[in-house]
């Protein structure tokens, strides 16, 4: 009889948790309605452009003709995706992906933070916002303008750089159709365009550190050294694990902008990545059903990316997108 009467107290506990819960959250959306309201232009944006497209993914698995449109097409399975595996350029193609994509990771992925603590150690305002601003500048100019500029710049005919290069003696190099230095040339100028906006997240980070540390240390005869090892950079750590683990899961896109407004025939064995090959194969040679089966698997092995890197941080730390 006891237990029973306690078995009772507990579901109506439960119950009353439940309803209490409810009724907190439905005083919340009648609260504050009004930012739920304004919310709604953005949920339908995200649900009209980001997942109603997701039904195209069929697309991978049909023989799709564009007059019988998608739903009428035939169905072929995994046809594609075995298609695409024996594909003799695709293995050259992942290759171009994964070396490039790794380049940047390993050169891009730090500088943003060394930025950042070299900005933060700068006490000349002045020079300080400079920088800044020079090193932001290039954010907001689009890969078609700056392929332009560079196109102009690495000219073997009225380049500047190969002007410095035979007024010194050396041979004119076409550096944009050599492929030793394509690659470089890539990795250097992706870095070099996303290097300042990101360093603003670190700049935002070690804003918020309390100044209290950095002067428990002063006073405990820290240099600017110890003070950016010991506190700074550990500050730093959480927001990098995050953008470390979306990075990763980025992998496989290499840059398209980029590449597609600089590459050419004669680099297509070191440039050629997974999005210009499916451009290529479904814009260019009209095989969607070939170019979605590629897009997918890229998706695919960027989402076991994203929870397989996640997985690993939290094993060895408390850090980690969920």
């Amino acid at each position: 009889m006891i237990r029973a009467r306690q078995a009772r107290k507990e579901k109506t506990l439960i119950r009353l948790d439940k309803v209490g819960k409810h009724t907190i959250l439905l005083k919340g959306l009648i609260r504050d309605r009004q930012l739920y309201v304004l919310l709604v232009p953005a949920v339908a944006l995200v649900f009209i452009f980001n997942y109603i497209p997701i039904y195209g993914i069929t697309i991978a698995f049909k023989d799709y003709k564009l007059m019988k449109g998608i739903a009428d097409s035939e169905w072929v399975g995994i046809l594609n995706f075995i298609k695409l595996f024996k594909t003799v350029y695709f293995g050259e193609v992942v290759r171009n992906t994964l070396l490039i994509s790794l380049y940047r990771l390993i050169i891009g992925f730090p500088a943003p933070i060394i930025l950042a603590l070299l900005l933060n150690e700068m006490r000349f305002l002045k020079f300080k916002k400079t920088i800044q601003i020079i090193s932001y500048l290039p954010t907001f100019f689009s890969w078609v303008v700056l392929a332009a500029i560079f196109q102009t710049l690495l000219s073997p005919s009225r380049g500047f750089v190969n002007f410095l290069l035979t007024s010194v003696g050396w041979e004119s190099i076409y550096f944009l159709a050599d492929p030793s230095w394509f690659r470089s040339i890539l990795v250097s100028t992706s870095v070099w365009k996303g290097v300042g906006y990101s360093s603003v997240i670190y700049l935002a980070v070690i804003s918020g550190i309390d100044p209290g540390l950095y002067d428990a240390a002063t006073i405990d005869g820290a240099g600017r050294l110890r003070l950016a090892w010991n506190i700074t950079i550990p500050s730093l750590m959480y927001v990098a694990t995050i953008l470390l683990i979306l990075n990763l899961g980025q992998i496989l896109n290499a840059g398209f902008d980029q590449i597609f407004n600089l590459y050419s025939p004669p680099v297509y064995k070191v440039a050629d990545i997974i999005d210009t090959y499916v451009y290529r194969t479904g814009l260019v040679n009209y095989d969607w059903s070939f170019a979605t089966a590629a897009g997918l698997f890229k998706n695919i092995v960027g989402f076991i990316l994203v929870f397989g890197t996640n997985s690993v941080v939290r094993k060895f730390s408390d850090k980690g997108l969920w």
